[in-house]
C-alpha cells in the first residue's frame, strides 16, 4: 500500500504542508509525534489546533493519557493499524512528524520483542543519556566499537541490551548484529522538509515565544494539579521539563525560555541528523514564513509519479 512520509525538524512547517496535501491527495494524517500524541498536553507540544484537525482528519494526536505506558512498539501497532484501516477505505496514508523512532518503527521490520535481562539497568542507561539515541550509541561505542557499527543508531532497545551485556561482564558482542529489513506492506515515499539554519532557528524562537505566550506555565500547573510529576515520561518533554524546574523553584516559567529555546535547537539538529541517515529521504528546503508555493510544487512533482500506478 502507498503510505507518504512528510518529517523533518521541529518548527520547520510540517503541519501546514501535512494538511495542504491530505486536502490535495484525499489523504488523512497519522501523527509521528511523540508528544502531540497526549492528552492534555496542547500548548507545550505545539499541538495542530481544532481549526486544523477540521481541514484535514489526524490520527494518533490527543488520544493517550500522559500516565498510560506507550512506547515504540505500542506506536508501531496502533499507527500500522490506523494506516491500514486508512488505506483499506481508499485514502492516502500520510505520516507526519518528526519521532524519528516512530518513523524507524513503520519504515522496517523491527523485533520489539523483550529482550531477557536487567529492566532496571536499562533504565538507568536511558535516563544517563537523557533518552539521546546518539548518547547511547556513543555510549556503548566507548564500549565495543564494533558492536556499535553493527547496531543501528535508532534502535535504542538493542543497544541498551547491547551496554547492559558488556556493562556486566561480556569482553565483546562481535556476533550482535542489527539487520533492518524494509516493511514490506508498505510503498513508501519521504519527503524532508528543511530550511536554512538561522531561518529554522528564528521560527523555534518565536514558537517558543508563543507557546509561553498562550499559557505553557497554566498548562503544566494544571498537570501537575492532575498528579503528573517530573518522573512521568510525557512530562519529560521539552518546554514541560523546563517549566516544572522553575516552578519547583518558586520562579515564573518566562525563566525557562532561554533553555527552552537552546534545547529545541539542540533537538532540531538531532533530528535533522537522525533523518539524513535514510537513503531514501527527498530533501525540500522551505522558505519564508509564508506558504511556499514553489516548494509545494517541488513535492507534488515527486509524489504524483510515484502515485500514478494506484494505491
Amino acid at each position: 500500500m502507498k503510505v507518504l512520509f512528510l518529517t523533518g525538524p521541529t518548527a520547520c512547517g510540517k503541519t501546514e504542508y501535512a494538511i495542504r496535501l491530505a486536502q490535495d491527495l484525499d489523504g488523512e494524517i497519522v501523527s509521528a509525534d511523540s508528544m502531540q500524541i497526549y492528552r492534555y498536553m496542547d500548548v507545550g507540544s505545539a499541538k495542530p489546533t481544532l481549526q486544523e484537525r477540521a481541514q484535514a482528519r489526524h490520527w494518533l494526536v490527543d488520544e493517550i493519557d500522559p500516565k498510560t505506558p506507550f512506547n515504540v512498539a505500542s506506536y508501531q501497532k496502533k499507527a500500522r493499524s490506523y494506516i491500514r484501516e486508512i488505506s483499506g477505505r481508499g485514502k492516502l496514508p500520510i505520516v507526519s512528524g518528526g519521532t524519528g523512532l516512530y518513523i524507524n518503527a513503520l519504515l522496517y521490520d523491527m523485533d520489539f520483542s523483550a529482550p531477557q535481562g536487567d529492566d532496571g539497568f536499562r533504565q538507568q542507561v536511558f535516563e544517563a543519556c537523557g533518552g539521546d539515541p546518539q548518547k547511547i550509541h556513543d555510549r556503548l561505542r566507548s564500549l565495543d566499537p564494533d558492536a556499535a557499527e553493527a547496531i543501528h543508531p535508532n534502535n535504542v532497545k538493542r543497544m541498551l541490551r547491547a551496554i547492559e551485556r558488556l556493562e556486566h561482564g561480556e569482553e565483546k558482542l562481535a556476533p550482535f548484529t542489527d539487520a533492518v529489513t524494509p516493511y514490506p506492506d508498505y510503498d513508501s515515499l519521504l519527503i524532508g522538509l528543511d530550511r536554512d539554519r538561522s531561518e529554522l532557528y528564528g521560527r523555534i524562537d518565536r514558537r517558543v515565544g508563543k507557546i509561553l505566550e498562550a499559557g505553557l506555565e497554566q498548562e503544566v500547573r494544571s498537570l501537575m494539579a492532575m498528579g503528573f510529576t517530573s518522573a512521568d515520561i510525557a512530562m519529560k518533554g521539552i518546554g514541560y521539563k523546563e517549566v516544572i524546574d522553575c516552578l519547583r523553584d518558586g520562579r515564573p516559567a518566562a525563566d525557562a525560555a532561554e533553555l527552552i529555546r537552546k534545547n529545541t535547537r539542540h533537538y532540531a539538529r538531532r533530528q535533522l541528523i537522525w533523518l539524513r541517515r535514510y537513503p531514501q529521504m527527498h530533501w525540500v528546503t522551505l522558505k519564508g514564513d509564508a506558504f511556499d508555493e514553489p516548494a509545494y510544487a517541488e513535492m507534488m512533482r515527486l509524489i504524483e509519479p510515484w502515485l500514478k500506478n494506484g494505491r
